[in-house]
C-alpha cells in the first residue's frame, strides 16, 4: 500500500503480513498497520498507547480510538482526511516519535509438562 512505501526505504524497517494486512516494523516496535476489508477494519492502524492519544488526536483531528483495538488510534480510507493523516503519521513514524510504536507483549514463559520416566 502506498502509505507504507517511504517507510521501506529506512534499514530499521520490517514489513510483515498480519491477518491480512500489512504491517510496519521499525527496529522490531511495530508502527502502522494498513487495513483494506470491511469496516471498522478498512483503516490505518495507528500503533500508540491510550497515554499518547489525546496529543496525537490534536494534531491530527482524524484519527480517533479504533472502537476494537481502543488502545490503538486509526483513520477511516473514507474520511477526507485520510491520505493528509496517513502521510503526517508516515513522517512521524520515519521521525521515530516516541508517540507511535508497540514493543511485543512479554508473556512469561509457561512450564512444559515433561512426562515422568
Amino acid at each position: 500500500m502506498w502509505i507504507l512505501e517511504p517507510l521501506e526505504k529506512d534499514a530499521g524497517y520490517t514489513g510483515r503480513k498480519m491477518f491480512g494486512s500489512d504491517a510496519a516494523y521499525l527496529e522490531g516496535l511495530l508502527y502502522l498497520v494498513a487495513v483494506d476489508r470491511d469496516e471498522p477494519w478498512n483503516v490505518l492502524l495507528v500503533g500508540t498507547s491510550k497515554e499518547h492519544h489525546a496529543a496525537l488526536m490534536d494534531e491530527q483531528p482524524g484519527l480517533r480510538p479504533h472502537p476494537v483495538l481502543g488502545k490503538w488510534l486509526y483513520v477511516p480510507q473514507d474520511d477526507e482526511t485520510f491520505e493528509p493523516i496517513a502521510r503526517r503519521v508516515g513522517e512521524l513514524t520515519l521521525a521515530r516519535d516516541p508517540r507511535i510504536g508497540v514493543g511485543p507483549k512479554h508473556r512469561p514463559r509457561r512450564k512444559v509438562k515433561r512426562p515422568e520416566a
